[in-house]
């Protein structure tokens, strides 16, 4: 049940891809078992129905391991075309999806969504991110300076 208090009908098997929504099945619930409700207030409804649908897909056909660090900024490289499509939303929904991901721990979907962040900064510069993400800079000149300063290892390639 959604944060609003919708439900949603979800397979045994398909639910119990969620650790938290795991530990409250019990252990021995199989697919005709009755039905049982478990709240998820912290979750919206579009947002859950989402999590549902990567949730059935994973369980019929399973991700790829997605390699650390990303080879690509393009997601469609890193991952089945499915699951690159599934990610190709507005920030907000991408944001709420990790959210939602970490709550119910889920770490193929945990993963995606964090990957698809990372693929967004992928190569851009600061600046670049900044305005990805709508990100204010408040460095002064020259707290940016020192800064670039103490990190100059990370950009040495």
């Amino acid at each position: 049940m959604s944060q609003e208090g919708d439900q949603f009908e979800v397979e045994v098997k398909v639910a119990k891809m969620s650790e938290l929504v795991k530990t409250m099945i019990p252990e021995e619930a199989d697919e005709e078992e009755e039905a049982q409700e478990i709240p998820l207030p912290n979750v919206k409804s579009h947002v859950l129905a989402k999590v549902i649908e990567f949730c059935r897909r994973y369980a019929e056909e399973p991700m790829s391991e997605i390699e650390k660090p990303l080879k690509s900024a393009n997601m469609h490289e890193v991952v089945q075309e499915w699951y690159a499509n599934y990610v190709d939303v507005d920030q907000e929904l991408l944001f709420e999806l990790i959210l939602a991901a970490n709550y119910m721990d889920i770490k193929p979907l945990l993963d995606l969504t964090c990957a698809t962040v990372a693929s967004m900064i992928k190569g851009k510069t600061p600046e670049e991110i900044r305005k990805t993400f709508n990100i204010v800079n408040d460095f002064t000149p020259e707290e940016e300076a020192q800064v670039r300063e103490e990190n100059k290892w990370c950009e040495e390639a």
